[in-house]
């Protein structure tokens, strides 16, 4: 008989890795509260309508596709069949896909809702996403995004907003990161500068690698893209810029004073940069003009972060768009929105062993199974110990003890309690520390107090 497997590109979580997923959902969670999001959730599904020509060619082929129901194939005649033509018999089989992110769910919604909804509206989601990638490590089909946006305000508040939810996000993890800011404003006024506004998505993205591949490289790939020696050569000192935020943005501002696009973006980023000063953020917040995230509806400030103590790409991005919801006729909404890979969060978490102690518990207290008498002893005291918020469980079968120990051990239960005749005589339970193998006979009150106490 084959073993049963799972598709490629997808995975089981055991209880441990439920533990820590939960912990990274949750400590998001509660911070996208702290700021006043709401949270909202869409279909896995979404019609193939909505869902096509929104990520470019590239992302269409990615789409997971659902065939119709019912007897998809009698709206198809034998010669369609014939011919083989996937995608045109893709259209006629399937109305449905899965959902490929959470931003275009999210804009349709906005749409569909946009009478219920007040705005500035602050959504957040935390849902999987299926994309029909070739899977490799630390790429996967089915994967979760937590992201958070605002529609329905041009306000920099916003922007300043999301930094603090990053920082109060990483600091609650205990992971050290440098979170890195553009605008692509400032990016388009340099395309205008060097003579190749044209050619402003060809340079983004060739600057966006200059972390992974280096300068020469970068420039082999611009003049790749047809960019002139001279636009190159005009490209060198404001890629290289050093020195702090201020220093970086005054250098810019005089480089790009004849771009009022530029100049708009230097203006967003200087407001930013003084607000996050004035509420104090733990984080750095650097301001790296190679920082072009590859998405291009992004229209004004850019996020990225990094983590400090481990080699991994980015945990966390997003920026500003102008119109989320003209890809579904509804022009000139604006937002700004950020998402947290918490995949990646889980690996960085995992390397540098930062999940706390609470985070990863299960049952506190294990009642041995001694029979029916105990058993019957044992059942009201487990219902008030767990009205007391402690997580407890009865061993289902009077088997050995040793069975039920070793139960309690390979399961990190700390404590276990016993009731036998003498026990059930005076009222009473032994409850036994696992870890220091210590016992002691107590009363209910104490045994609730005793396990508490251990947290």
């Amino acid at each position: 008989m084959n073993k049963p497997s799972i598709p490629k590109g997808t995975r089981d979580f055991s209880p441990t890795e439920m533990s820590k997923r939960n912990y990274i959902f949750d400590t998001i969670k509660s911070v996208f509260a702290l700021y006043g999001f709401k949270q909202i959730e869409t279909p896995a599904m979404e019609t193939l309508q909505t869902l096509l020509g929104k990520y470019g060619e590239e992302g269409d082929k990615l789409l997971f596709k659902v065939l119709n129901s019912g007897d998809y194939l009698n709206k198809i005649d034998r010669d369609e069949l014939l011919e083989g033509n996937s995608l045109h018999l893709a259209s006629k089989l399937c109305e449905k896909g899965l959902r490929y992110d959470l931003t275009v769910p999210f804009a349709r919604y906005v749409v569909m809702h946009r009478d219920e909804l007040q705005m500035p509206f602050k959504r957040y989601q935390i849902q999987p996403v299926w994309r029909a990638d070739r899977p490799q490590k630390g790429r996967y089909r089915e994967f979760y995004q937590c992201d958070a946006d605002v529609v329905g305000s041009d306000s920099l508040l916003n922007e300043v907003e999301l930094v603090q939810i990053i920082d109060t996000v990483f600091k609650r993890f205990g992971i050290r990161v440098q979170i890195k800011v553009n605008n692509r404003k400032i990016l388009t006024g340099i395309a205008e500068y060097i003579g190749e506004a044209d050619k402003i998505v060809d340079i983004t993205v060739a600057i966006d690698k200059l972390d992974k591949i280096g300068i020469d490289n970068v420039n082999a790939e611009l003049a790749a893209d047809g960019l002139s020696d001279d636009a190159i050569r005009k490209l060198q000192p404001i890629i290289s810029l050093s020195g702090s935020n201020e220093e970086k943005l005054d250098v810019i501002s005089d480089v790009l004073k004849g771009s009022e696009i530029g100049l708009k973006g230097v203006e967003e980023l200087r407001c930013i940069f003084d607000t996050l000063k004035n509420v104090g953020v733990g984080n750095e917040v650097q301001f790296d003009l190679t920082l072009a995230r590859g998405l291009n509806y992004y229209t004004g400030a850019i996020f990225e972060v990094k983590a400090l103590d481990v080699q991994i790409g980015s945990i966390t991005g997003g920026g500003r768009y102008d119109n989320l919801t003209g890809i579904f006729g509804m022009p000139g909404l604006s937002g700004v929105g950020i998402s947290f890979g918490a995949d990646r969060i889980f690996d960085v978490l995992n390397a540098l062993d930062l999940y706390p102690k609470n985070a990863m518990s299960g049952t506190e207290l294990l009642f041995i199974n001694f029979g029916e008498k105990e058993t019957a002893y044992c059942l009201p005291i487990i219902a008030k110990v767990r009205e007391n918020g402690i997580a407890a469980e009865i061993y289902p079968d009077a088997v050995k003890m040793k069975k039920q120990m070793s139960y309690a051990n390979n399961n990190s239960i700390c404590y276990v309690a016993l009731a036998g005749e003498n026990e059930i005589n005076e009222g009473k339970v032994t409850l036994k520390n696992m870890s220091t193998g210590e016992q002691q006979l107590v009363s209910v009150d104490e045994l609730i107090k005793t396990v508490r106490e251990k947290r």
